[in-house]
């Protein structure tokens, strides 16, 4: 846990060139707990490199939950095509955005998500995955689509079903649940998981390892990516 705990993502270890070409389509990823930023295990952090494709301009970076600070550096620098430090109108139209979070990720993502609105960003698609945590609602009004996957069957932990819109004109929220009482859910093993990821976090555990989550994740997001 300690170890996983210090492990941080700089800068110097993303990817995605900055800034990244006009018509860009660039997601971001939050990891959930204390999980690291490069941690291929994870769903999340999968996502993003089955996103990855440089020759269609399509981005995609994952960062520790607590680095938002860093995330949203990562955007200035993404759009700031004549590097003087600030955002011109057309400069904040050079790519579409997707953020999204799994558990306590979701809370940094719904952040990001406020913070672009502050600096004149839209965002295509804020999608949260078992999103736990206090502040992964309202979803501000410059999020296009968001969507919640989430499970309701753990005995503490319990995805957002139902984020709340600052302007349910300008936003479109959708919900889809998972089952992990009965099969195909069930059947998905976390044997190898240590006790502290498994305690009294059976479903949120096997909802991360799902295939068909992570499959209607990468849906949304390539949906949002041709979007405009």
């Amino acid at each position: 846990m300690l170890a996983a705990g210090c492990a941080t993502v700089g800068l110097e270890d993303l990817t995605a060139p900055t800034p990244v070409p006009a018509g860009s389509c660039v997601a971001i990823g939050f990891m959930g707990g204390l999980d690291a930023w490069n941690d291929r295990s994870k769903g999340a952090r999968r996502l993003a490199l089955d996103l990855r494709d440089p020759a269609e301009s399509r981005y995609a970076e994952t960062f520790e939950n607590r680095r938002l600070d860093l995330a949203t550096e990562f955007v200035r620098r993404s759009l700031d095509a004549d590097r003087d430090g600030a955002l011109g109108p057309a400069e904040r139209e050079r790519a579409r955005w997707v953020i999204y979070g799994q558990s306590l990720g979701g809370n940094s993502a719904t952040w990001l998500a406020r913070r672009l609105a502050d600096l004149g960003i839209e965002v295509e698609l804020l999608l949260l995955l078992d999103s736990v945590g206090p502040w992964d609602e309202p979803v501000p009004d410059n999020v296009r689509h968001a969507v919640a996957l989430f499970q309701d069957e753990g005995w503490f932990i319990r995805g957002e079903a139902s984020p709340a819109a600052v302007d349910p004109a300008a936003t479109t929220v959708t919900r889809r649940e998972f089952d992990y009482d009965l099969p195909p859910g069930s059947t998905i093993s976390i044997a190898d998981l240590p006790w502290w990821k498994t305690a009294f976090r059976v479903a949120h555990s096997r909802m991360d390892r799902d295939p068909r989550v992570w499959e209607v994740a990468r849906s949304l997001t390539a949906e949002a990516c041709g979007a405009r």
